[in-house]
C-alpha cells in the first residue's frame, strides 16, 4: 500500500514577526541625514562581499542591520570608519559621505573620532584602569588639560550608564567589571570623544538577557544626541530599538524602510520571509 507524506501546513501563528515596541515605532527625525552611503561595494582580493549599497542614516535615530550569517552586515559597518580596510587583502569602493565628506578622503582618526566603533565582544584595554580606559581616545587625540579629562570621562560614564557602579573604583582594573558593564565601558570609551554616530557590531551576543536589557535602555538615551548603526542577529532587538531597519540578503540591500514597516508589512518577499523566520 502506497503512503502518501503529509506535508505540515504553516500557519499565521507558526511564523511569528517579532513585536516592535516604543522605539521603532517612533517617527526618524527629518532632518538631513548624518550619513550617506553610495554604492558601496567591498570585499578581499577579486571577491565582493558587498554589491553596491546605498542608504542614507538619519540623525538622531537608531538604524538597524539586519540578515541571515554571512550576509555582509558586519562588512558593512567596518566600511563605515574604515575598520574593513585594515584587513590583508581588503578593498572599498563607492562613497561614503559624512556631513559632506567623502570619509575615504580622511585621515582615518579623524574619521574615528566622529564615527565611534563598540564590537561583539567587550574589549576593554586589559592594562589600563577603568578611567584610563576611557580617558584613552581623548590622549591619542591630544587632550592634555587634566581637567577637561576628567569631566568628560565622567560624563561619558554617565552617559554609557556607568557612573554610579564605578565612580568609587575608578582607578581599578577594566578586567575586574562584569561582562556587561565592560560593554558599558567600552560604550563610554567610544562616547568620550563626542562621536557623530556609534557602530554597534552585534554589541549584546556575548551578554546575558540582564545586561543585554542594560545596553538596550542605554541605546534609546543615547538616540536623543547623536546617530546609532547597530548590527544584530536578535530581530526582537532590532526590533525594540530602531527606527529604520535594513535587510541584507547575500551582499545586498534587500530592503531599508521604517522598522514597523520592515517588520509589519514589508514590500519585498525575502524580507517576508526572513522576518517570519521561514529561513535565516
Amino acid at each position: 500500500m502506497k503512503m502518501t507524506m503529509i506535508e505540515p501546513i504553516e500557519t499565521e501563528k507558526s511564523l511569528r514577526r517579532p513585536e516592535v515596541g516604543a522605539a521603532g515605532s517612533a517617527p526618524v527625525s527629518g532632518g538631513k541625514p548624518v550619513m550617506d552611503v553610495r554604492e558601496l561595494r567591498a570585499g578581499y582580493g577579486s571577491g565582493d562581499v558587498l554589491h553596491g549599497i546605498s542608504l542614507a542614516v538619519p540623525e538622531r535615530s537608531v538604524t538597524a542591520i539586519i540578515g541571515p550569517s554571512g550576509c555582509g552586515k558586519s562588512t558593512f559597518i567596518r566600511c563605515l570608519n574604515r575598520m574593513h580596510e585594515v584587513a590583508p587583502g581588503a578593498e572599498c569602493r563607492g562613497q561614503v559621505l559624512l556631513g559632506g565628506r567623502d570619509i575615504f578622503a580622511m585621515d582615518a582618526v579623524e574619521l574615528r573620532r566622529e564615527v565611534g566603533m563598540v564590537f561583539q565582544k567587550p574589549n576593554p584595554f586589559p592594562t589600563m584602569s577603568i578611567y584610563k580606559n576611557v580617558a584613552a581616545g581623548l590622549t591619542l587625540n591630544g587632550v592634555r588639560d587634566k581637567a577637561v579629562v576628567r569631566g568628560r570621562v565622567e560624563e561619558s560614564l554617565r552617559g554609557a550608564a556607568l557612573w554610579d557602579e564605578v565612580k568609587d573604583r575608578l582607578d581599578g582594573p577594566a578586567t575586574g567589571l562584569s561582562g556587561g558593564q565592560q560593554q558599558r565601558l567600552c560604550i563610554a570609551r567610544a562616547l568620550a570623544v563626542e562621536p557623530k554616530i556609534l557602530l554597534l557590531d552585534e554589541p549584546c551576543s556575548a551578554l546575558d538577557p540582564s545586561a543585554t536589557a542594560r545596553v538596550e535602555e542605554l541605546i534609546h538615551a543615547l538616540r536623543k544626541r547623536l546617530s546609532i548603526v547597530i548590527v544584530t542577529h536578535n530581530m526582537q532587538q532590532a526590533a525594540r530599538v530602531s527606527q529604520r531597519t535594513a535587510f541584507f540578503l547575500m551582499g545586498e540591500l534587500v530592503e531599508y524602510d521604517d522598522t514597523r514597516k520592515i517588520f509589519t508589512n514589508p514590500s519585498d518577499k525575502r524580507t517576508e520571509d526572513y522576518v517570519t523566520g521561514r529561513f535565516g
